[in-house]
């Protein structure tokens, strides 16, 4: 059996390996991918341009018009001298939100009343637009607070200040990369395992296997095996660019990031080798692990918390193998995962991978018969 099982697995290996095309496909892409969306998917919001119009033209006005201007967050400011022009850069997209500051901004200000300043955004952005209506609010705030002071400096005892855990400086790649190497692992995990049966069938080798003396649990061994190990392969590369360039810590232990990776990769071949065992074609295994890949991503809790997903879709997020891992690199990259914590995703990501893997064999056997 060993020997047997030692030559199914250098053969698939070698399939995947050899071909100087599949080979760039399997190591170059990948890598690209981790870098290129590390820096392209961020939560900031920066660059933004505003339109403003000044209908008071007073001091506060001017000083509001110059914190706009100096903060880092906003790109260019549009001077504009009507109401209806505030409303047209708005549906031209040629900028992101328009204020408007009321006639009697200063003297209110001055006052200490509530002063009159009206902020449009647009909502087809929903999410920068949120956070660019929270960047305004914060800065009429803090000058309203700087101008009830005698010295126009405010001395803001603040009653809560709060202190972000695990990533102080609220860096997006600190966020970023450890959901990344999961997705990405998806990909791979998908691509090498769901095309290998598939391709047996087009090359023809397929029924070759079927009257060769190899089994059924050792032909899924061989198929098994040598995903896991290019699977592992890439996590560890994934994990020196993480520590090495993007400068993650790794709070926790190596050994539980290596431990989750192999339930994770064997859950996800489960899947892929179940797909390829149903698909007739490439293909068709192509498509298949596409159908899998987007819903899983989309629920795992990569962009949105599950928490703020409709009841009725949370149940189905546990049987996503996607969402455990996360929360376990997550954990280990930026936490410290304590072992509880660990064992409490490992055990249904080892569930999954039973499950997917005997659904595999068993698709296998019908197939085979």
């Amino acid at each position: 059996m060993q020997r047997r099982l030692r030559a199914l697995i250098i053969k698939e290996l070698l399939a995947v390996l050899r071909d100087p095309r599949g080979r760039m496909i399997l190591i170059v892409p990948p890598i690209l991918q981790l870098f290129v969306f590390a820096y392209a998917a961020t939560l900031e919001v920066k660059n933004v341009d505003i339109a403003l119009l000044d209908r008071d033209r007073g001091a506060w006005s001017q000083e509001l018009v110059r914190r706009i201007e100096g903060t880092p967050f906003f790109r260019a400011i549009l001077p504009v001298d009507a109401p209806e022009a505030l409303r047209d850069a708005i549906d031209r997209q040629q900028v992101l939100a328009a204020v408007q500051i009321g006639p009697g901004f200063s003297r209110d200000i001055a006052a200490g009343r509530p002063a009159d300043v009206q902020v449009i955004l647009d909502g087809r952005r929903s999410n920068a637009s949120q956070l660019t209506g929270n960047y305004v609010s914060q800065i009429v705030g803090g000058m309203a607070l700087d101008a009830a002071s005698p010295d126009g400096v405010a001395d803001r005892p603040d009653a809560a200040v709060p202190r972000f855990w695990f990533n102080p400086a609220l860096d997006t790649q600190w966020f970023m990369v450890p959901n990344l190497i999961a997705v990405i692992a998806v990909l791979i995990g998908l691509t090498v395992t769901g095309l290998t049966i598939a391709r047996e069938r087009e090359l023809g080798t397929f029924d070759q296997l079927l009257v060769s003396p190899l089994r059924v649990h050792e032909i899924l061994l061989g198929k098994t095996i040598p995903s896991l190990l290019i699977g592992l392969g890439h996590c560890s590369v994934y994990l020196l660019a993480a520590l090495v360039w993007f400068g993650l810590p790794l709070r926790g232990s190596l050994g539980m990031f290596y431990a989750g990776v192999f339930f994770y990769l064997l859950a996800l071949i489960g899947v892929g080798l179940f797909i390829s065992a149903l698909s007739a074609t490439q293909q068709q295994a192509i498509l298949g692990s596409f159908l899998f890949t987007v819903p899983a991503t989309l629920t795992s809790g990569f962009a949105t918390p599950i928490e703020n997903m409709p009841g009725w879709l949370q149940p189905v997020t546990t049987i996503n193998p996607l969402r455990y891992f996360i929360t376990m690199v997550r954990g280990v990259f930026l936490k410290g995962l304590p072992l509880d914590e660990m064992l409490r995703n490992t055990l249904p990501l080892a569930l999954i991978a039973l499950v997917t893997l005997g659904a595999a064999a068993w698709m296998f056997r019908r197939r085979m018969e």
